[in-house]
């Protein structure tokens, strides 16, 4: 069976654009992955960064990816959006799945609240795509997290924007532009799950 090639599908969409550039909400997981996403798209979309992630561990950590978007933002010269941090809805979405491993049914879980949260918003304030940066991570299942954001687009009548940022040395590419806008780049992916299973290896 072949695999799906999101980079490829994505690419197609942006030429058929014929110019046009369209509203794209952009989830952001974090600047790091961010910088490389928005230099890719930001050509043919306008892009607004998006940071909902309940995710994290504390209301610090949180605080300090969330400055980091917005310098990022502001160096690109594209709009943000901060929600406020909401650990409550983390839990309640992961319930019951705290001892997976990292990349199983919790991260398909946390994927699910993040994207659902991103694809309402994108319907109410009438963008006409939304899309997420969690892709350009080599530790995350595209096809889980593109699966996902196909499913909400269309349970919220929007139009998700499949990717692969990692494809066309996307990962690479937002090490480079993190070192050189000096960028903070965290160790683990945010949740106090993920944090603890690294500990433990």
């Amino acid at each position: 069976m072949n695999k799906i090639n999101y980079d490829v599908q994505m690419q197609n969409l942006i030429n058929s654009l014929n110019g046009a550039k369209p509203k794209l909400l952009l989830h952001a997981c974090c600047a790091p992955c961010a910088s490389s996403c928005v230099e890719r798209l930001k050509e043919n979309f306008s892009v607004t960064l998006f940071f909902y992630n309940p995710n994290m561990d504390t209301q610090a950590e949180y605080d300090k990816r969330a400055k980091e978007i917005i310098k990022l933002a502001e160096y690109f010269g594209v709009d943000y959006l901060i929600e406020d941090y909401d650990k409550q809805s983390f839990y309640g979405a992961v319930a019951g799945f705290e001892k997976e491993k990292e990349g199983g049914s919790r991260c398909q879980k946390c994927f699910g609240l993040r994207l659902g949260k991103t694809a309402k918003t994108c319907a109410n304030l009438n963008y006409e795509y939304f899309a997420t940066t969690l892709t350009v991570s080599p530790l995350k299942n595209a096809e889980m997290i593109n699966q996902t954001g196909q499913d909400l687009a269309s349970e919220n009548q929007t139009k998700y924007l499949v990717s692969d940022f990692k494809k066309r040395n996307g990962y690479l590419r937002s090490i480079e532009l993190s070192n050189n806008l000096n960028i903070y780049r965290q160790s683990y992916c945010g949740c106090e799950f993920s944090k603890i299973q690294k500990q433990i290896l």
